[in-house]
């Protein structure tokens, strides 16, 4: 009885595999040793992808259309490839190991990309800030050092924060009343990481140098995976459980068609299932029974065939992740929209009167911070004054529900799209009014009439970006939760696939016929309030499919006992509501 109380109590090991100390382990000292590099990767991410355009533009003489394209395409591959890294690491190597190897091939993409805009034989030569075209070799030396960023990131950004919020224990009340805060934190830390990049190295890159631009991320990722890798005494590891994923996930739907014709039981005991001990002797999970998806309980049904039916336990995670694929395809028309923040806002912003006094310009990618710092003054107040302030009224523990919190910043981003559109209309107004038709006349109108549209972003992020990076690692199959979190991950990667594809059809449809393109070259003769009323109405639509698919979802149970028969049964527990603190 006393080492179960020492010991940690969800089965949580160190490096060499031996259980934990739940007192000299985990929890938020475990996590400061993570949140360095949290915040220095997002430096380096947004170092690159809020003037990536900028840079395409006038360095690679890329057109509009070409840029925001390609800025879509690697932003949406940084997003994708964690489901690859998130596969290996539930199924193979773990969360520690996947992320030590990947974090390597990041810091090498890094290193790269600084020569690409370093070494003169690798990067265009310029005079007087005209730069001449890039030939085909440093053109593909460039992109391969972003793409190498990508691969680098598919295998941290699924286990990183993942890994975080593993040094908490489920089983432990205080530890679980912790871990409730944890992502709001998580994605503070990113914040500061990303205001500094919109602030500090835009501004360097523009004025100083693109090499110090990235140069200062690169060195700042290499000390905080020193710090990250001093933090290893204290971490707490999660064991691999899963044989294989896939195999299991796909099995269950081919079974299930297979017994399309047979008639399902009404009662539970009827489907396959293994014995509770087997569970209890192999650390996994045993998930119970629930109404949802009812099609595939065929796969549990027992045969005369010979072949062995699925577990009523598989097919309990296969319904979970049918549910969690439901909520995912409604989150990419919101990822659509914060796509914007770094290709079309920047390139609208350039049009603009940036300066500010009479000798400094305000790079138009550092509007940007904007967003980051509306979520790093919301965050705090999310955490300490809305969620206690909910709690009451509504007895949950996260003040509101998880898809309540999502529907909240879908709202918000609606209506952000809405002041872009209609800020555009203005900034066409004053360009009617002063005769503007060169790409290269400044609009006589203060970039910060923007600014409303950033603000609205993030702050609407505290609530979607937060909430689904929570929903999906807290709903996800405990087997899986590196995987699960893919889905927050990949679905901001095919929301930047989805605008870039958006931006092509439209530049190609709209200029059918020797028409003027919504998204020219010359964005002064352009018409970007067309095409952001056309996000805005494609996000209404999508928020009533939102609201339907929310209405319909059965939220995982949080805990598992014992009950009488050696049964184990799912069921709900509240948290205790008392203040939020961070313990070191």
């Amino acid at each position: 009885m006393e080492a179960a109380n020492v010991y940690t109590q969800d089965a949580t090991v160190d490096l060499q595999g031996r259980p934990v100390l739940a007192s000299k382990t985990g929890r938020w000292r475990a996590c400061s040793f993570l949140l360095g590099y949290e915040a220095f990767e997002r430096m380096a991410f947004y170092g690159i992808a809020s003037n990536l355009v900028n840079y395409l533009t006038t360095r690679l003489h890329e057109d509009t259309i070409s840029s925001v394209r390609n800025v879509n395409n690697w932003s949406g591959a940084v997003w994708i490839t964690p489901i690859a890294g998130a596969y290996i690491a539930d199924s193979y190597i773990g969360r520690f190991w996947t992320f030590t190897a990947s974090s390597l091939i990041y810091v090498l993409g890094m290193i790269l990309l600084t020569m690409a805009v370093t070494v003169k034989s690798l990067r265009p030569t310029c005079t007087n800030g005209v730069c001449n075209k890039a030939s085909s070799l440093q053109i593909a030396f460039f992109y391969m050092s972003l793409y190498t960023i990508a691969i680098g990131a598919g295998g941290t950004k699924p286990n990183i924060s993942t890994f975080g919020a593993d040094q908490f224990d489920n089983y432990s009340l205080i530890e679980k009343k912790q871990k409730v805060s944890f992502f709001n934190w998580w994605m503070f830390s990113s914040f500061l990481g990303a205001l500094f990049a919109t602030l500090g190295l835009v501004y360097i890159q523009e004025n100083v140098g693109w090499g110090l631009g990235y140069g200062i991320p690169t060195l700042g990722l290499l000390v905080s995976l020193l710090v990250f890798y001093i933090g290893t005494p204290f971490y707490r590891h999660k064991v691999i459980k899963s044989d294989n994923l896939a195999k299991d996930l796909v099995r269950v739907p081919i079974m299930a068609f297979k017994n399309r014709k047979l008639h399902c039981p009404n009662n539970v005991l009827e489907l396959h299932e293994l014995d509770s001990h087997y569970y209890k002797s192999t650390g996994k999970y045993q998930v119970q029974h629930t109404p949802i998806f009812r099609f595939l309980d065929k796969a549990a049904i027992k045969t005369c065939s010979g072949e062995l039916p699925c577990t009523v336990t598989k097919v309990e995670v296969a319904k979970r992740v049918l549910g969690l694929t439901l909520i995912w395809l409604v989150t990419l028309i919101p990822s659509t929209l914060w796509a914007q923040v770094n290709t079309l806002f920047v390139k609208q912003g350039t049009t603009l009167d940036r300066k500010l006094g009479s000798h400094f310009q305000i790079p138009a990618a550092s509007l940007g911070s904007f967003v980051t710092l509306s979520m790093l003054l919301s965050v705090p107040m999310y955490d300490r004054y809305f969620v206690p302030f909910m709690r009451k009224k509504t007895g949950n523990p996260r003040g509101i529900t998880i898809l309540q919190r999502l529907g909240i910043g879908f709202v918000i981003q609606v209506v952000a799209i809405a002041v872009a559109s209609a800020v555009e209309v203005k900034r066409m107004r004053v360009i009617k009014e002063f005769h503007i038709a060169s790409p290269k006349q400044v609009v006589p109108m203060s970039i910060f009439w923007l600014l409303p549209q950033y603000s609205l972003l993030g702050i609407g992020d505290v609530f979607n970006a937060i909430g689904l990076l929570e929903f999906f690692y807290d709903q996800s199959p405990e087997e899986m939760q590196s995987l699960g979190t893919t889905f927050f991950t990949s679905g901001i990667g095919l929301g930047n696939f989805l605008n870039s594809f958006l931006v092509t059809m439209v530049d190609k449809i709209t200029s059918k016929g020797g028409g003027k393109s919504w998204i020219g070259d010359n964005l002064n003769d352009s018409r970007l309030d067309y095409y952001y009323g056309f996000l805005m109405v494609i996000s209404i639509v999508n928020m009533g499919l939102f609201l339907w698919t929310a209405s319909k979802y059965v939220y995982k149970s949080d805990e598992m006992k014992e009950v009488s028969g050696g049964c184990v049964e799912m069921e709900a527990k509240a948290l205790d509501t008392s203040p939020l603190t961070i313990q070191l």
